[in-house]
C-alpha cells in the first residue's frame, strides 16, 4: 500500500501513455498518489486526472522558477480550486536559487503569499527547494506556516535543518535521490528522521531511482524508494509502506 506524495502525471511526458503508467503504479501497489500542479497548463489537468480516479488526488500552487509569471489573479484562481474536493494541499512553492528566470525578491513574494493562502484556506503546504534552505526556513517561521504544515518535497540538504521543519509541523519526504550509491545526506535523513514525519515519492518524470537512473521516472518506482529506506533503517518493506501511507493520509486529511 504505497502512496507517491509528489508525481506530475500531468506532464508532458506522459501525455502519449498517461494511462498505462497509473496501470503500472497500481500493479505495483502504488494506491495513493497526489499529481501536483504549478503553472496554468499543469494545474487543470491535475485536477482532471485526480477526477477520473478514486485514489488520485491534486496540489495546485505555482513554482518559484515562473513565480514572476504569477500574478494576483492566479493566486485568487488557486485559492477558488483549493476547495475542490479532491485537492489536498497547495504548492508546489518555495524557492529555487539554482535558475534565474524569477529574481529573487519576486519569488519571496510569490512564497510569502501562497503560505498566507494556505493558512487562509486551512491546507498543507509542499515545499520545493532548490539552493535556498536557510531563506525557506526563515520565511516559513516568519509566516508562521507551522499553522497548515506540510512537505519538504524531496528533501536535499542536510540533517540539521530537518529539526528547523519538524517543529514547523513539515514532513520529511525522499524520492529517488536515496537511492544513488554516492547519496550520502538522503540516506542519513532517511534513518534520522522520526518515522511519524517520513514520507516517500517520486517526483516522477524527474529523479529517477537506480537502477532506472537517466530514463523516464514513473510512480510505480516509488517501490523502489521504499525499498532502500526500509533497508536503511532496518525495518520491514510492509512497516515502511504502512507508516509512510498513513502519514501521508493524516497530512492530506484523506479518509
Amino acid at each position: 500500500m504505497l502512496f507517491d506524495t509528489h508525481v506530475h502525471l500531468n506532464a508532458r511526458q506522459y501525455k502519449e501513455d498517461r494511462e498505462e503508467v497509473i496501470e503500472r503504479a497500481f500493479a505495483t501497489g502504488v494506491h495513493h498518489m497526489v499529481v501536483v500542479g504549478f503553472d496554468r497548463e499543469t494545474i487543470p489537468l491535475a485536477i482532471e486526472i485526480a477526477e477520473q480516479y478514486e485514489t488520485i488526488y491534486a496540489a495546485v500552487g505555482w513554482h518559484p522558477v515562473d513565480a514572476i509569471d504569477c500574478t494576483d489573479e492566479d493566486l485568487q484562481w488557486i485559492e477558488e480550486l483549493s476547495a475542490h474536493p479532491k485537492v489536498v494541499a497547495i504548492g508546489e512553492m518555495g524557492l529555487d536559487y539554482h535558475w534565474d528566470k524569477s529574481p529573487i525578491g519576486i519569488q519571496k513574494e510569490v512564497f510569502r503569499k501562497q503560505i498566507q493562502l494556505a493558512k487562509k484556506v486551512n491546507m498543507p503546504i509542499i515545499i520545493h527547494n532548490r539552493e535556498a534552505t536557510v531563506d525557506i526556513i526563515e520565511i516559513l517561521q516568519e509566516e508562521n506556516a507551522a499553522e497548515v504544515g506540510g512537505i519538504m518535497h524531496c528533501y536535499n540538504d542536510s540533517i540539521d535543518y530537518v529539526q528547523a521543519c519538524l517543529d514547523m509541523n513539515f514532513y520529511i519526504s525522499l524520492g529517488g535521490p536515496v537511492t544513488f550509491k554516492n547519496a550520502t545526506l538522503p540516506k542519513e535523513v532517511a534513518v534520522k528522521v522520526p518515522l511519524d514525519r517520513l514520507l516517500i515519492e517520486t517526483d516522477a518524470p524527474f529523479l529517477t531511482p537506480h537502477p532506472y537512473r537517466g530514463k523516464r521516472n514513473e510512480p510505480a518506482y516509488v517501490k523502489l524508494v521504499a525499498e532502500q529506506i526500509a533497508e536503511l533503517r532496518g525495518m520491514s518493506f510492509e512497516q515502511l509502506t504502512n507508516t509512510t501511507k498513513n502519514n501521508a493520509l493524516t497530512l492530506f486529511k484523506i479518509k
